[in-house]
């Protein structure tokens, strides 16, 4: 966790600012959750990995010795934690409040989770993150919306040559299975599968031999990955999709990825070329247990991590409602985005020190600084100190870039850059 000092708050906030604007031009409306969550719903299996970084919140009441019999059960000593992400809170949200709500519903959340990470760098135990969900909409629509809102959005933010890497989930599993990976070793595979880029083929099916996969299933992989292919150019759509996977993949999950790209080319210009922007991949994986279908991750070739994902989760509303309720989302990863865009200086607010000595009258002092105010300005009054070249500095560092030294007597200040 860490302390976020003005300068840095400012320009986070102005991401925030650009990304709100974008989203809610894309017909989102944002909501708010709390930070705690019932310990039930946080360890129902539904957040993978992420179960086990929770920060639980112990009951109320609790003596030495209840702690002390309760210890080898932590439900019977915590009821509540901190929210691992925010889709989970979003689907008890939408199970609570869902007479209120529209038919297909579009969510904006933002907000800050925790997870009990291994202190590392890029790796926070409290970070921001900027969700959208559609629920209520089983159609490639939904997904389609979510790219074109989240695309939208980082172009606003300055970034080109974003794309995203497209799989399903359910192609995935129907791959699995037509090389004769069983049912229940398919989580140890796709975890080895998931690393394909870092390890490459061979690394792979070593690990996969390693972890006692069936030998058959593992050579029809490495068949698979080796065989030959013709280098051309495909955008996305149904020839490149059939390419990418083993012969006779359903047409209906091919299909439903087809019009994503058909959606998303659309709302780039209406032409082939315009769905460079996606890329399919049939050896995504991403380690939500929740995902039923389609899963997306945005790609930016300046760094060699993703900059965020999402997927659909047909299955989770259900477990809070009683019944099946379609839905998607697509998480942005602010904590990495906004070390990488580059926003100018806010044109609209000038933002002013005024540097006074010790025997300015208040009255005088604050007078000067409600008209600037009055301008739209944002003003700091700050004390004349002999190094008046550090202060100067600070103050730019700080986001300002105006000053003026304001003398006893003075009925008008002159501004000068600070640069």
């Amino acid at each position: 966790m860490r302390d976020i000092l003005p300068a840095d708050k400012t320009r986070r906030e102005r991401v925030l600012s650009v990304i709100r604007e974008r989203y809610r031009a894309h017909g989102f409306d944002e909501i708010e959750t709390p930070a705690l969550e019932e310990y039930s719903r946080l360890h129902a299996g539904i957040g993978g990995d992420n179960e086990k970084l929770a920060y639980n919140v112990l009951r109320r009441g609790l003596d030495a010795e209840a702690i002390r019999e309760a210890a080898a059960d932590p439900a019977a000593l915590a009821d509540l934690g901190l929210r691992y992400d925010l889709t989970v809170p979003l689907a008890r949200f939408y199970a609570s409040n869902r007479a209120q709500l529209p038919g297909v519903f579009r969510a904006i959340q933002i907000g800050p989770v925790w997870r009990a990470e291994r202190p590392q760098k890029g790796r926070y135990r409290q970070f921001v993150q900027c969700d959208i969900d559609i629920i209520g909409d089983d159609s490639a629509r939904a997904e389609a919306e979510l790219m074109i809102a989240s695309l939208d959005a980082l172009a606003a933010l300055g970034l080109e040559g974003v794309t995203v890497r497209i799989n399903d989930r359910r192609a995935l599993d129907w791959m699995l299975d037509s090389f004769g990976f069983a049912e229940a070793e398919r989580p140890g595979v796709l975890i080895t599968i998931d690393k394909l880029d870092k390890i490459g083929p061979d690394g792979v099916a070593a690990e996969l031999r390693e972890r006692g996969a069936a030998g058959s299933a593992v050579d029809a992989f490495e068949a698979f990955l080796r065989r030959p292919q013709t280098m051309e150019y495909n955008p996305f759509g149904e020839r490149q999709i059939r390419k990418a996977l083993p012969e006779n993949a359903p047409n209906d999950i091919v299909a439903h990825l087809v019009g994503i790209g058909a959606a998303v080319a659309a709302s780039r210009g209406a032409s082939a070329s315009a769905s460079d922007a996606l890329v399919f991949d049939p050896f995504l994986v991403r380690g939500m247990g929740y995902y039923t279908g389609t899963i997306m991750e945005l790609a930016h070739p300046s760094v060699d991590y993703s900059l965020g994902g999402g997927g659909r989760y047909d299955g989770m509303i259900g477990r809070f409602l009683g019944q099946q309720v379609p839905a998607v989302g697509f998480s942005l990863g602010f904590e990495r985005l906004v070390d990488l865009v580059a926003l100018g200086t806010d044109a609209v607010a000038q933002a002013v020190v005024l540097i006074h000595d010790a025997d300015v009258p208040v009255a005088e002092l604050i007078g000067h600084k409600s008209r600037l105010v009055a301008t739209g300005a944002r003003v700091r009054l700050e004390r004349r100190t002999k190094n008046l070249k550090a202060l100067l500095e600070r103050s730019a560092a700080d986001g300002y870039t105006a000053f003026a030294i304001v003398a006893a007597g003075a009925s008008e200040v002159e501004l000068k850059p600070l640069s």
